[in-house]
């Protein structure tokens, strides 16, 4: 049986339902946020914030925004996993702490096989790998490792740019060693059939660096074939995103405040609204891992739907399942780049985040009608 609470104290479901509906529907502008559901959910949430006329945010909207606004200001060639792993004959890891953002990574892209199609099939496959931790540096073996700490990374996508392009680099900026090792991993990557950057934003990766690594797959595609593949934020970013689109327009940092959806980075960030006081009252989503928010006040009327063991000290809490977990859940899938059944590996009778804001939004057609 699911359970809820009040401030740390015990209360009954359907009393929850109502005491939330309540606090959001009261709200002058309230805020949808966390987000962190799967394609069901997120859904239910969007349409709750818009018959609140009020806004949604998602956890980890900076990471996929960063992607976004590449996409959106200088365009973005991408591909699916799958893709890479039977054709790419040269493979570039960006960033440290990969295979943390997406485990099966090593796994899915067989980085260690060669490429089963295209010019190259059967031959082994390069991998190079820029700024990786000390754990992966080994991970793939026979890459090469081009060693750079996270800021380090633009500079050296900035060398690589030059030197492809046939441009002088200023020796101040890059060692001797070093821009040795790269200007032959420049070789490699003019030489190559089907090349393929794979980077994540979620390790810190800003725009501008993302831009630069584009520009390199564009350049590269004047004489061969050159791509990328992202890989998505956790707590459901990417489904979550993609759902937005589909409803609005729009991804997360959406509001209906107008009456019809209007999208802003910053105007619609979580953290800000809360801060800065626009935001009276928050309903927060984290059903994968119980995450908490990161805003700083700690006042606002605040309404949490969390898995088992995720309450909160205080305000309303209502427990819900884990998808693909708890119960079977649609989800974007990293491995194929497109919608998913995940099967419940563990069956409950948790309620999903869809089921809890139906609920919820029952109450608010009775509370506050339109």
């Amino acid at each position: 049986m699911s359970k809820a609470s009040l401030d740390g104290k015990a209360i009954a479901l359907e009393d929850a339902y109502k005491r939330a509906a309540s606090i959001l529907s009261s709200a002058k502008f309230p805020l949808v946020a966390g987000l962190g559901a799967d394609v069901p959910g997120a859904r239910a949430a969007i349409l709750l914030a818009e018959r609140l006329r009020g806004a949604f945010d998602h956890l980890a909207s900076r990471d996929s925004l960063v992607d976004l606004d590449v996409k959106r200001s200088f365009g973005m060639f991408t591909t699916t996993a799958n893709e890479a792993r039977v054709r790419a004959d040269v493979v570039i890891l960006v960033g440290p702490g990969l295979t943390r953002q997406w485990p099966g990574m090593l796994e899915r892209l067989a980085l260690d096989q060669a490429p089963r199609h295209g010019t190259h099939a059967g031959q082994p496959r390069k991998v190079i790998w820029i700024g990786p931790d000390a754990g992966e540096a080994g991970a793939v073996p026979g890459a090469t490792v081009i060693p750079a700490t996270l800021q380090e990374i633009p500079g050296v996508l900035s060398v690589w740019r030059a030197r492809v392009g046939g441009r002088r680099v200023n020796p101040a900026k890059i060692d001797a060693a070093k821009l040795e090792l790269v200007d032959g991993v420049a070789e490699t990557l003019r030489n190559a059939k089907f090349g393929c950057f794979v980077w994540a934003t979620a390790i810190g990766l800003d725009a501008l660096t993302v831009e630069m690594m584009q520009a390199l797959v564009a350049e590269f595609n004047v004489a061969t074939r050159f791509t990328g593949l992202h890989i998505g934020a956790r707590a459901g970013a990417s489904g979550v995103t993609q759902v937005a689109g589909w409803m609005t327009g729009f991804p997360p940092r959406t509001g209906f405040g107008r009456g019809y959806p209007e999208h802003d980075p910053w105007r619609f960030e979580a953290s800000r609204l809360v801060d800065s006081g626009e935001a009276d009252a928050a309903l927060w989503i984290s059903s994968f891992d119980g995450e908490g928010p990161t805003w700083s006040r700690s006042d606002i009327p605040l309404v949490t739907l969390a898995p088992a063991g995720a309450a909160p000290a205080r305000g309303l809490y209502i427990e819900v399942g884990q998808p693909g977990v708890t119960h079977d859940a649609v989800l974007m899938a990293q491995e194929t780049g497109g919608m998913a059944l995940r099967r419940a590996a563990a069956p409950s009778d948790a309620p999903t985040v869809a089921q809890v804001i139906d609920a919820i939004m029952a109450n608010v057609s009775e509370v506050a009608p339109c």
